[in-house]
């Protein structure tokens, strides 16, 4: 699957744009975005590699890549296993066949290093396409994904694919392992 996704901040402190592509059988997702963040703009490229617990940050311009333990305590393209259907309802008109899109909403907790987060997930019935996701943590920070231009299938699999300046690439010595969360802190 590929689309695109929006992300901003309780704070106000950002505000992105992502272009992204998943494959859910591999557990790979690797996003394009650009945002500003406290008012400074930026670029980010990475590559979540989940069954191998790895990501890359991409640098294209420069041909390098930092590597780093990847947390699976989130996936952001996946209801959680631990997650309890709140309800079922139909987004947009509902008054005749095919007007509306039938979505699950989820909530939950997940448990991490730094405390918690709370999250509540709007997927399509058919497909699981996600829709929305709100993340609140305990520190009071929140996150809000909303995800549009959803397309099934994938048109160039090799970019869920390390780029080959990255084959190289040394994992950091970090203490705690990246978690999907953390790319949206500086």
């Amino acid at each position: 699957m590929s689309g695109s996704l929006s992300v901003s901040t309780g704070n106000q402190k950002l505000l992105a744009f992502s272009k992204y592509i998943y494959d859910g059988l591999g557990e790979r997702i690797r996003f394009r975005q650009f945002g500003l963040y406290d008012n400074k703009t930026y670029h980010l490229d990475v590559l979540l590699l989940y069954r191998e617990g790895v990501m890359y940050k991409i640098n294209n311009k420069n041909r390098t890549c930092t590597k780093q333990h990847l947390s699976p305590d989130f996936h952001p393209l996946a209801v959680p296993r631990n997650a309890t259907l709140m309800g079922q309802f139909v987004l947009g008109a509902s008054s005749g066949p095919g007007q509306g899109v039938l979505v699950n909403s989820w909530y939950g907790e997940q448990k991490m290093k730094t405390g918690s987060a709370k999250y509540f997930t709007t997927v399509t019935q058919f497909g699981c396409i996600p829709v929305s996701t709100l993340y609140h943590t305990s520190s009071g920070d929140w996150v809000v994904n909303s995800f549009y231009n959803n397309v099934i299938g994938l048109v160039d699999p090799q970019k869920l694919n390390p780029p080959f300046f990255c084959m190289n690439a040394e994992q950091g010595d970090e203490d705690e392992p990246v978690t999907f969360l953390s790319l949206f802190k500086k």
